[in-house]
């Protein structure tokens, strides 16, 4: 791991393997509205889920790599099946700080629940790595119940957040869930808040949803706090600026428009190494 001084005014480095992670940048640019963003998405390889944990773990690296190269000050792993694969990786490879989504969610999941029946739905990849298994076995009292939904994320990409066919999806992975009577379900993936409405109108009023856009945006904070790497007002609008790994990005830019509200302006997606600033968004 080399050493470097990080710079306040260096954008944060957010990597997701698609759209689900613009979730959790939209979160810190509300809350963090002085700091500047570099959205890298690997949409040449796309979804991480059925893909091997070993894989995962190549893809996620040489990103994680390339934008602490650009300079970045702080690298948020928004894709929890990269989490699970490189975690502890990125602890020990990066001299910037890391935060991921795994651990601020499966927090906020164990505060919320009132009778300590938890539900978890995620990728493949995710329910497997028993990443989330870690934070509660901790907690003997509370039960965690998982299901993996590989579709959620097809259905995503694909701009199919409602309908017939989306209910039904939901339906079959939500059921067996339901069932256990759980009052909390952590929606383990960063592209399953694009299905909330979906996923609400199958559980019900009482199940708490937890996502974990706002509770890893509030760790984001501590964290440049905490460093003082607070990006000062008087330096000048934020620049966001978006990478992809893909040629064709015109998918890409037509979903995040629509589910995120961004004008034409901001959002830009470039392949990585071609990328440019653009204005932050109103």
């Amino acid at each position: 791991m080399s050493t470097r001084t990080i710079s306040a005014e260096a954008p944060i480095g957010v990597f997701d393997s698609g759209v689900g992670g613009l979730t959790v940048a939209r979160a810190i640019r509300d809350q963090l509205p002085n700091e500047s963003i570099l959205y890298a998405a690997d949409t040449a390889h796309t979804p991480y889920g059925p893909r091997p944990i070993e894989e995962v773990r190549r893809l996620a690296l040489e990103i994680l790599d390339g934008l602490v190269e650009s300079g970045v000050k702080m690298l948020v792993i928004a894709c929890n099946t990269a989490s699970a694969a490189v975690l502890r990786d990125a602890y020990e490879r990066y001299d910037v700080p890391v935060v991921e989504v795994i651990g601020p969610t499966a927090r906020s999941a164990l505060s919320i629940t009132r009778n300590g029946k938890v539900g978890l739905i995620g990728t493949t990849a995710t329910i497997e790595s028993g990443a989330y298994n870690a934070h509660f076995a901790q907690h003997p009292e509370v039960t965690l119940s998982s299901q993996a939904c590989p579709r959620f994320v097809e259905l995503v990409e694909a701009g199919q957040t409602s309908g017939d066919e989306t209910l039904r999806v939901a339906e079959g992975y939500l059921r067996p869930l339901i069932d256990k009577q759980i009052d909390t379900l952590v929606l383990g993936c960063t592209h399953y808040p694009f299905l909330r409405g979906a996923i609400r109108q199958v559980v019900g009023p009482d199940v708490a949803l937890v996502s974990s856009d706002i509770e890893t945006a509030n760790l984001v904070f501590e964290k440049l706090t905490e460093r003082s790497l607070l990006r000062d007002p008087a330096a000048g609008p934020p620049s966001i600026r978006y990478e992809t790994t893909g040629g064709d990005t015109s998918e890409f830019v037509r979903l995040a428009r629509r589910m995120l509200g961004i004008g034409g302006d901001t959002l830009d997606p470039l392949v990585r190494g071609k990328s440019r600033d653009a204005p932050e968004a109103p």
